[in-house]
């Protein structure tokens, strides 16, 4: 699926693509598909079980058309961002609940949260990484 982080407008922003279960998919495949797709960044869920996702944190690996990156801004937010959509519309998360979540990814810099709220103009994700991570980039 690909998306606009960072708007509320369609077609604007930063482009996302996101590839919502990558379970089976090598590495090499991982990184011919974010070369395909020729955006910024590409992002790759590998579901879990969800009682590992509930103490690990739902899995996710961010590719450039060059190489894997351990983390970034708006692939961290926009993966995040479809993943809660996806669990509002299938009733994993109430819309009532879904403005107060939080999704905690697990990144190649460890695990990072992203918390939700409903604003004016749509849902809006917020993340709080610890200043260490950029330590490991």
């Amino acid at each position: 699926m690909q998306i606009d982080v960072f708007t509320s407008q369609r077609l604007q922003g930063n482009q996302l693509s996101v590839f919502t279960d990558a379970r089976g998919l090598s590495d090499s495949e991982m990184q011919d598909l974010a070369r395909e797709t020729n955006l910024d960044e590409t992002t790759f869920v590998i579901p879990r079980d969800p009682a590992v996702e509930v103490q690990e944190g739902v899995k996710v690996r961010i590719f450039t058309p060059e190489f894997e990156i351990p983390f970034a801004g708006h692939p961290t937010l926009g993966t995040a961002t479809v993943l809660q959509t996806l669990r509002t519309r299938n009733g994993m998360v109430k819309a009532s609940d879904a403005s107060t979540s939080t999704i905690v990814l697990d990144l190649k810099v460890g695990k990072v949260p992203v918390s939700f709220r409903e604003e004016a103009d749509g849902l809006f994700g917020e993340m709080r990484i610890r200043s260490s991570f950029f330590s490991r980039l």
